[in-house]
């Protein structure tokens, strides 16, 4: 992971240029040099299990889903990293049986390092400084909503209006959830198109710290789907307020 995140920090100081990808979203040398470098680790540490990568989905290397699988997300938040904004983020996650059961999110630009494990609890770690194990917060009043600053849409504005009084903050990548894991923001409501590498590091960090995900309906949130896309989800700290909040 920090390899990966000095590599995304050593590209960005040299200058790079951004290509759009067939599906108009950008992608950049940063991108593609991380992915290769995290996919050339996992298969070094365990060999046997597939890897469903942003770039190599893109380049048409599509595994099935199945039981077990690693999701990468190279540069999440390549947007604010071409824009010249610190959201973006390195995600790691695990999936076995359709759950995340292990994630590791690193924000390159300060060097923070998120990470959770099912039945392990979760972390922070400062660059040179030891583990802060973190856990989520009972909801504030005002909750504090983190919301996509690229992707806000009518309905997420629509479900803001129906929570009524917040603190709104709106933020990039993954760090949505880590904001959530640590205790610092209490919901993340999104309505606007994931993937499953955009989500699956943040939400096992988020669940290993005590938080909870579902899909609209009160559904599990999981992954294996197909084309791996993602549907709405809300993510919160609390996971007692679920049955308090508006429904998506």
């Amino acid at each position: 992971m920090r390899a990966a995140g000095r590599l995304i920090e050593a590209v960005r100081e040299a200058g790079f240029e951004t290509r759009g990808k067939s599906d108009a979203s950008p992608v950049t040398e940063a991108d593609e040099r991380a992915e290769l470098l995290i996919t050339a680790a996992l298969v070094a540490a365990d060999p046997d299990t597939p890897i469903v990568g942003e770039e190599a989905h893109a380049a048409g290397h599509r595994p099935p889903p199945c039981g077990r699988f690693w999701l990468i997300d190279p540069l999440d938040g390549t947007r604010d990293f071409v824009a010249g904004r610190a959201a973006y983020s390195v995600n790691i996650g695990l999936i076995e049986d359709g759950r995340p059961v292990l994630g590791l999110v690193l924000s390159p630009r300060d060097g923070v390092l998120w990470a959770g494990a099912a039945g392990h609890g979760a972390f922070r770690q400062n660059p040179g400084e030891g583990r802060e194990w973190i856990t989520t917060r009972p909801c504030a009043v005002p909750p504090v909503v983190v919301v996509s600053h690229s992707h806000m849409d009518d309905d997420t504005r629509a479900y803001l209006s129906r929570l009524g009084m917040v603190a709104l903050e709106p933020a990039g990548s993954s760090l949505k959830f880590c904001r959530l894991a640590e205790g610092s923001a209490d919901v993340y409501p999104r309505y606007g198109p994931t993937c499953e590498w955009d989500t699956a590091a943040g939400h096992a960090v988020l669940l290993a710290a005590g938080g909870a995900m579902q899909a609209p309906g009160g559904a599990n949130f999981g992954y294996g789907k197909p084309g791996y896309m993602n549907g709405a989800f809300l993510a919160v700290g609390d996971a007692a307020t679920l049955g308090a909040l508006p429904a998506l």
